[in-house]
């Protein structure tokens, strides 16, 4: 009898572990369109963008809210520091950013996931 209660608290918390939320789609290192590797992570109620590698590193370039495959929020150019409001959208492997300046001069670019 303790074996079969041994085996069935072990099958609850095998259960309970892997009905653990998945991380949200934006989460992770991206490449980045000029190569670099950036890295999403939970920052608040948010999610925060980072530059990890290349001539930007330690930079962090955008926060965005949002949930499932739609996030907007601010994106900032490492380049210029200049910041716009932005939109992401996860795909996959991919992620599509657009930036705008004034709502409509806008651009975009994918990101790969790594």
């Amino acid at each position: 009898m303790p074996k079969l209660a041994v085996m069935l608290a072990a099958t609850i918390l095998a259960a309970g572990i892997s009905a653990a939320p998945a991380a949200e789609p934006i989460v992770g290192s991206w490449r980045t369109a000029s190569g670099e590797t950036a890295k999403i992570s939970p920052c608040g109620k948010a999610y925060c963008t980072t530059i990890v590698t290349g001539q930007h590193k330690g930079k962090r370039i955008g926060q965005m809210g949002g949930s499932g495959a739609s996030y907007s929020g601010q994106i900032t150019d490492p380049a210029n520091g200049k910041t716009y409001e932005g939109t992401a959208r996860v795909s996959g492997k991919s992620m599509k950013l657009t930036g705008c300046a004034l709502k409509i001069f806008c651009k975009s670019q994918t990101w790969t996931r790594q």
